[in-house]
């Protein structure tokens, strides 16, 4: 079973997203911000991160340096999930892993676990 992390920090897209991924048959650990998906990620590495691009303080861009400062994780794979996804440049977020941007006010609720299969986790 694949593990995600939903690194999300609205509560009721949250649940919806564990609930959709669950179903889909993922392992799904969820972070509300940077800090704790880093401490998540220390304790048991995810197969991919669905992340929220817009948290708090701007976090997520924190984030994403973490990420791909440290040859343990720099590989794992990231899906933005944004309100506000045609702000950011693909080929920008590219250089962070990011392999897909996802509107989250155009998307279908389960786009997330069709990208992830295409993907392969």
């Amino acid at each position: 079973m694949s593990r995600i992390l939903l690194v999300e920090d609205d509560p009721w897209y949250a649940a919806q997203q564990i609930r959709i991924l669950s179903s889909a048959q993922y392992e799904v650990a969820h972070a509300s911000d940077a800090q704790s998906a880093m401490d998540a990620i220390d304790i048991q590495r995810p197969d991919a991160l669905l992340l929220d691009i817009l948290l708090a303080y701007n976090t997520a861009f924190a984030l994403l340096h973490e990420l791909r400062s440290h040859k343990e994780t720099r590989r794992i794979p990231i899906i933005i999930c944004s309100t506000q996804a045609d702000m950011f440049e693909r080929d920008t977020l590219a250089t962070y892993g990011v392999l897909e941007i996802l509107d989250k006010t155009t998307m279908d609720p389960s786009d997330s676990v069709k990208v992830l299969r295409r993907i392969g986790v």
